[in-house]
């Protein structure tokens, strides 16, 4: 669903871990940008896209290395404004005449300081007011001698060429990374040029929302459409907006596969049921779920187990709908993204994905996919948009399998229970405490040990319990909350208090991406 009638800034991806961040910043700033791996980015592609701007990422290869990444040649005489970063720095100033060279003591890693130039740099507006600038710096390779036309306007301890300028054909180039926080001024740099580029921030999500809208109706006609509804953001704002566009063509399915937070089937079917007119099909499946799940111990069988199920039981019932042709998925823009390996190779698999992807070539269905240009906060910005409810829009990301990996080793009924009435407990005390929305996702994992305890006079021997919290700022890396050790202690005491089964409860302190802070 390319948003054409925008103005577009083309992002050429060299393999940076924070490209994304990138987009995001960009986003922030109501400029409509794509990712495109720098493989996929040929001369034509360059003049069918018509990027207003270029930006150039950061990547792990060397341009010293022969057959290292470029950027293409068009690019040079393309007439647009194009900043570099990091390996994008290098890969520019060698394509236009400059030299990068190797190593030799001029390294960084982390964070450093940049000293500016005598010359006024516009992209630099609001920066050096108080002398140097924090940045954040990841280079093995620096350049050596600038291209031709450029001048410094920044240095660093290791890198001589920190900010380097072509201010006659708006080519700009730094060796640090702006799109992370650890650059504080960086976000002001990135809209010092898209100022420059000329955009205008018409990126709305009213907007998207009305264009959306329309290309739902264009694309899907007089055809029925069914949604897997989870309950989650992502599905929610799915369902809710082609439920505007198309209406009685759309029918929601809503799955229980007995794995689900406490109470939860009956307050997203309430919800839906009670304040939109969807066609919602609420599928209870918890029997077949948690029977095929008996004996199972290993996170990943547990989640194809599941997954296998989801797309069975979702067939069933999509059988049901006459003239189904269409599936509605949730897909995001890191989604799209992240499918796509900057060098055209494999990536590692880190744990199987739960959703409906069998589908469509089991069923013979055609995807329809409203949200796939959006981030997750631009998603919640839609919903707004759309009317759901604050407290459902920021709810916490719940996985697919659900409890299922939250509860290590197998997965028994008795453990369920008690796992969500921990959960419901815990997630009381942070609503309690007011720190609900300071934290990017919460959660009690049951463990697999039973530990002797006293309660009163008696002796117990009961599950232990861990509680987790990260932050997360942009979705891609994250860190665990720092609880005081006043509300980790009032936590505790009421879980053990109230929850029959659990005798004891940690905290995890460790810190880990986003995608991997499930327990399995």
């Amino acid at each position: 669903m390319p948003m054409t009638h925008h103005d577009r800034l083309l992002i050429i991806d060299f393999g940076s871990q924070v490209t994304q961040l990138i987009a995001r910043r960009l986003r922030e700033l109501n400029v409509y940008c794509e990712i495109h791996p720098y493989q996929n980015v040929t001369d034509a592609f360059l003049r069918d896209f018509a990027p207003k701007a270029v930006i150039l990422s950061g990547g792990p290869d060397s341009v010293t290395r022969e057959g290292s990444p470029r950027a293409p040649e068009a690019l040079w005489d393309f007439g647009v404004p194009v900043l570099g970063i990091c390996y994008g720095q290098q890969t520019m100033m060698t394509q236009l005449g400059g030299k990068v060279e190797r190593g030799h003591g001029t390294a960084e890693f982390g964070r450093a300081f940049v000293t500016p130039a005598a010359d006024a740099l516009n992209i630099l507006d609001g920066w050096f007011a108080a002398g140097n600038e924090q940045v954040w710096m990841s280079h093995g390779d620096h350049v050596s001698a600038i291209a031709p036309g450029f001048k410094v306007y920044g240095t660093s301890p290791n890198a001589p060429f920190a900010i380097t300028a072509d201010t006659e054909r708006n080519f700009f180039a730094v060796q640090f990374h702006p799109e992370v926080h650890h650059t504080p001024k960086g976000a002001k740099l990135y809209e010092n040029f898209i100022r420059l580029a000329g955009f205008t921030g018409d990126w709305t999500m009213a907007g998207y929302r009305e264009q959306a809208i329309q290309q739902i109706r264009d694309q899907v006609g007089d055809k029925q459409v069914i949604c897997a509804l989870s309950g989650g953001v992502d599905s929610s704002v799915t369902a809710i907006l082609i439920n505007e566009a198309i209406g009685d063509q759309l029918t929601c399915v809503f799955v229980d596969h007995g794995l689900l937070r406490k109470d939860e089937a009956i307050e997203v079917t309430r919800m839906f049921r009670e304040n939109y007119n969807l066609n919602l099909i609420a599928a209870d499946e918890s029997e077949m779920f948690l029977g095929a799940l008996e004996g199972v111990t290993d996170p990943e069988v547990k989640r194809k187990t599941i997954g296998k199920l989801f797309i069975d039981v979702f067939d069933k019932y999509a059988k049901e709908i006459d003239g189904a042709e269409f599936l509605a998925q949730g897909t995001l823009y890191p989604d799209v993204i992240e499918s796509v390996s900057f060098s055209g190779g494999p990536s590692v698999t880190i744990k199987s994905h739960h959703n409906v992807g069998g589908l469509p070539e089991k069923m013979g269905l055609k995807l329809v996919e409203p949200l796939r240009e959006l981030f997750k906060d631009e998603v919640r910005a839609l919903g707004r948009e759309l009317g759901l409810p604050e407290q459902f829009i920021r709810r916490h990301p719940f996985p697919g399998p659900g409890l299922a990996i939250r509860c290590p080793g197998e997965v028994t009924r008795e453990k369920l229970d008690i796992l969500r009435n921990a959960d419901a407990v815990y997630i009381d005390q942070i609503r309690k405490h007011g720190l609900y929305d300071e934290i990017w996702q919460a959660f009690v994992a049951i463990l697999p040990v039973r530990t002797v305890g006293v309660m009163g006079d008696g002796r117990t021997y009961d599950f232990a319990c861990a509680l987790r919290a990260v932050t997360s700022v942009d979705g891609m890396t994250a860190d665990y909350y720092p609880y005081t050790h006043e509300f980790l202690g009032e936590t505790a005491t009421r879980i053990i208090n109230e929850v029959p089964g659990i005798n004891r409860v940690t905290y995890d302190i460790t810190s880990k991406p986003p995608g991997t802070i499930e327990w399995e």
